[in-house]
């Protein structure tokens, strides 16, 4: 199967690794991966600063750069529940509603492809620890996402998944969310370090690279006994 994949731009900028864990883990799937050098940005940080006549810009540039019929593999729900939930609130033109109509059906986060469409959740891999997951607001709420990175997680070979109390609560980044509410954003972020810190596990792992940065900068303030991996980095370990 031919995919194209997008590749956030923080991870671009910041955990670069992540996308090279993904694209070995959609090889190793069976997949001929392509990647769109002229990529930027789905548009959502400026949707989120109320920035819709820039972020509408973004968004055409994305419809552009994501053109044809591949389905395109994202390592963010945050990017993905954007493009398909969100688009079609900054386009009233009925020229770019068939285009957007067909992109929200092409694009999947990675744990929602692997497991939905290509039916693939074994990849050999190993880690050899203890971990609890984080529910991202994105993957949860915006794309539906539960059960299919736990059954990507039970698969991998000396890992021991322990679920944390109030799962499902966000972490508090939000994007500009703990920039603006910084004391809230903080009480959220250690209310999950103290729920994961109860399973005694040694890693936090979830699908969204946003949620762990924001969840590795407290852990690291703290000085926490605790590393975070996203779902790509797991799923690479073979």
């Amino acid at each position: 199967m031919n995919v194209q994949i997008f590749i956030p731009c923080f991870v671009d900028q910041l955990y670069p690794s992540v996308g090279f864990n993904m694209l070995k883990v959609l090889e190793k799937a069976g997949c001929t991966v392509s990647y769109n050098a002229n990529q930027t940005c789905c548009g959502q940080p400026a949707f989120n600063a109320g920035f819709w006549g820039e972020a509408k810009d973004v968004c055409k540039k994305f419809l552009k750069d994501f053109g044809g019929d591949d389905y395109i593999v994202v390592p963010s729900a945050s990017c993905v529940g954007f493009v398909r939930n969100y688009y079609t609130k900054l386009f009233n033109e009925v020229s770019y509603q068939t285009e957007i109509k067909k992109i929200r059906t092409r694009i999947f986060e990675l744990s929602d492809f692997l497991v939905n469409v290509l039916h693939v959740t074994d990849f050999n891999a190993s880690l050899n620890a203890v971990a609890t997951y984080h529910d991202s607001c994105a993957a949860l709420r915006e794309c539906n996402l539960k059960q299919e990175p736990r059954t990507l997680l039970s698969k991998v070979k000396g890992l021991q998944l322990i679920e944390m109390n109030d799962v499902e609560t966000c972490c508090g980044f939000g994007g500009t969310f703990a920039v603006k509410f910084e004391p809230i954003s903080i009480a959220m972020a250690d209310q999950k370090i103290t729920n994961a810190a109860e399973t005694k596990a040694e890693y936090i792992i979830s699908t969204d690279m946003s949620c762990l940065m924001h969840i590795d900068g407290y852990i690291k303030h703290k000085h926490a006994d605790f590393k975070v991996l996203h779902l790509a980095d797991v799923l690479a370990n073979f």
